[in-house]
């Protein structure tokens, strides 16, 4: 039985996303891993706190909750990648890891002129979104088409083996998934 991880591409409306949309001109300017389509357990490198840019490291995020609670309309794509049962074990126990190490993490802000630069600068304990999101696929034995420390996060639209779910609205999605899910739920248990 196939298993699979989701990309989350999202663009808010944060001072900084619109500064790199601006300077980018790509429609997503953040990219987020989860182990499931309900979102409910969604990982990535970005603010700790709603309200300021920094201090930045890895974070649980919740759609309506944190800087994703800011805004009532923030676009998205939504990519399943099929993983075998060693993978997403394997996804587990890393995103238990940066759980359990999270102090140790932090923003790779000097990344992103790297990044922009296209010079290959791996910091051991340092991450962009696109670079964390990278990091686990290669570690998960996805073969990569670049070094991880060079992704952005739209060079994960057209990732291989990626397919698109879902384009729209991120909190849309995450009412009606979840709001089906519950259903199927009841459905089964009455």
């Amino acid at each position: 039985m196939e298993d699979y991880i989701y990309l989350i591409l999202a663009q808010t409306g944060t001072v900084p996303a619109r500064f790199f949309r601006f300077f980018t001109k790509k429609p997503y300017n953040h990219v987020s891993l989860s182990g499931d389509i309900t979102l409910s357990k969604m990982y990535s490198f970005c603010r700790t706190y709603k309200r300021f840019v920094l201090p930045a490291t890895f974070n649980k995020e919740i759609v309506g909750k944190g800087t994703l609670g800011l805004f009532g309309t923030i676009p998205c794509e939504i990519y399943r990648i099929p993983v075998t049962k060693e993978q997403k074990q394997l996804y587990n126990q890393l995103i238990k890891h940066f759980i359990d190490n999270r102090n140790i993490y932090s923003y790779n802000i000097l990344g992103i002129l790297a990044v922009y630069l296209n010079i290959e600068w791996n910091r051991e304990k340092s991450f962009l979104c696109s670079q964390f999101v990278a990091y686990i696929m290669d570690k998960i034995g996805i073969k990569l088409e670049k070094p991880f420390c060079l992704y952005t996060p739209d060079d994960f639209r057209n990732f291989p083996d990626a397919a698109l779910v879902y384009s729209g609205e991120l909190n849309t999605f995450y009412s009606d998934i979840n709001e089906n899910t519950i259903m199927l739920r009841n459905r089964i248990y009455h």
